[in-house]
């Protein structure tokens, strides 16, 4: 019995070359495709692939969200990221939500095809070349967990608005309080998370889950 696939990539292109490789010795079978996050959750009602390839990038409803929905939902369909960010950040997020595996798209069709066989079989697939990457994140979060214990509310408050990208001021007037006293607390959350400067702080932020990619 062949393995039924969805695709959710907003490249038609795309969809078509991966289709055509996916079939092409009639192991797989892609039974329906969406064009964005929204379309594949629609659609899902109504079809029940054995797994769905989800691409990142997508308008309106990204595959992050997705996943996310699908979590919500408990759904327990199995979900392969198929995406062009190597960058660890989304790849932790996608594992820290729930998905069975992760893999770019500039990997080869037999590679493809090996993730989608270990998570039909119950195992996950994370691109070899990620696997660094992903367990040194991991265990800097760990590190990461003690500084943002040691931050107070106030100052997750004011790291999260830094992070997007506002300044002192900006951050004073929707606060309600002086701009030294936003200095003073930029100061201190530099101190406690061991950064230098404001893009640092960002990438801390964003790392945590204090302000999201999307």
């Amino acid at each position: 019995m062949s393995i039924k696939v969805m695709l959710a990539d907003d490249h038609i292109l795309m969809r078509e070359g991966i289709k055509k490789l996916l079939e092409f010795d009639g192991s797989i079978e892609v039974i329906e495709q969406a064009s964005d996050g929204a379309e594949c959750l629609e659609k899902l009602q109504s079809v029940t692939p054995d797994i769905l390839l989800l691409d990142i990038n997508m308008p309106g409803m990204n595959g992050i969200e997705v996943l996310e929905e699908l979590k919500a939902q408990k759904n327990p369909l199995k979900v392969l990221i198929l995406t062009v960010h190597s960058e660890v950040e989304y790849l932790v997020k996608a594992v820290d939500i729930g998905a069975n595996g992760y893999i770019l798209k500039d990997s080869g069709s037999a590679e493809l095809k090996q993730a989608i066989e270990n998570i039909i079989n119950n195992d996950t697939y994370i691109q070899p070349n990620l696997i660094p990457a992903l367990n040194s994140r991991l265990i800097n979060r760990d590190v990461d967990k003690e500084k943002l214990e040691s931050l107070t509310k106030r100052e997750i408050e004011i790291l999260s608005q830094v992070a997007s990208g506002m300044f002192n001021k900006e951050i004073a007037a929707n606060l309600d309080i002086s701009e030294r006293t936003v200095k003073n607390h930029i100061s201190n959350i530099f101190k406690k998370i061991d950064v230098s400067d404001r893009t640092q702080a960002a990438v801390f932020a964003i790392r945590n889950n204090i302000v999201t990619l999307y």
